[in-house]
C-alpha cells in the first residue's frame, strides 16, 4: 500500500535552477504586498469561481502577514527558515494560532499526497487552515497557485531577499503548469487530488 507521506512528485536534478527563481515580484514591504493582493483579488477575481485566497508558504511569511493583521486562509508551515529553525518568537507565534491545523509529511524538493490532500482540503475550508509540515513545504506554492481561485495571491518567501507575491491569474497558472508538468511523478494524480483540471488552468482569454 502506498504511504501518502510518499513523494507523488519529486523536483529533477535539471529544474532545480528555475525553481530557484522567483514567480512574482519580491518585496520586504508587508503593507505595501497586503495592497496588492486586495488589488488582485478585485482585479482578477472571477464571478466563475470561489472568492479569491491568500496562501501563505513559509514560517517567516505566515508570520509577518499575520503580524499585519492578515491571517491566511491557508498557510504551510514547517518549523524553518532556511533549513534552519525559525526564531522562538516565530515559533511561539504561530504556535499560539487558533486556527484549525492538518498535520502532513512531505519530504524535501517534493510534494507529497498527503500536503496536496491537505493543500485542497484547506482551500475548500470556510475558514483558515495551517498545514503543520514534517519535512518541507518548499514546492508547495507551486500546486497552489495551480488550485487557488483566480485572483487570489501565493506569498512564499525568496532565501536571503524577502517574499515573493504571486497573484494568481490565467497567466501565472500557465507558467505554474509548465513549472508543475516538469516534476517528476504522478501529474495526473496531483491533478485530480487538487481537483484542477489541466486543460482548464490556460484559458486562451486574457486578463
Amino acid at each position: 500500500m502506498t504511504d501518502a507521506s510518499d513523494p507523488l512528485l519529486t523536483l529533477p536534478e535539471s529544474l532545480r535552477d528555475a525553481f530557484k527563481q522567483p514567480l512574482g515580484p519580491v518585496t520586504t514591504d508587508v503593507a505595501a504586498l497586503l495592497e496588492a493582493v486586495d488589488e488582485t483579488r478585485e482585479r482578477h477575481g472571477s464571478p466563475d469561481e470561489d472568492p479569491p485566497q491568500l496562501i501563505a508558504v513559509g514560517d517567516v511569511v505566515t508570520y509577518h502577514l499575520r503580524e499585519a493583521g492578515r491571517v491566511p486562509d491557508a498557510a504551510l508551515v514547517d518549523g524553518k527558515t532556511e533549513r534552519e529553525a525559525v526564531r522562538e518568537e516565530i515559533a511561539t507565534a504561530l504556535d499560539a494560532a487558533a486556527e484549525r491545523r492538518i498535520a502532513v509529511e512531505n519530504p524535501a524538493a517534493a510534494l507529497s499526497r498527503s500536503l496536496l490532500d491537505a493543500l485542497a482540503e484547506a482551500l475548500a475550508a470556510a475558514e483558515p487552515v495551517t498545514i503543520e509540515v514534517t519535512g518541507e513545504e518548499d514546492l508547495a506554492a507551486l500546486p497552489a497557485m495551480l488550485a487557488a481561485p483566480l485572483g487570489s495571491t501565493v506569498v512564499y518567501g525568496q532565501p536571503g531577499e524577502g517574499m515573493v507575491r504571486v497573484a494568481v491569474t490565467p497567466e501565472t497558472r500557465r507558467e505554474a503548469r509548465e513549472l508543475f508538468e516538469g516534476l517528476a511523478g504522478d501529474t495526473a494524480a496531483a491533478y485530480e487530488i487538487l481537483g484542477v483540471d489541466p486543460d482548464g488552468t490556460d484559458p486562451d482569454a486574457t486578463v
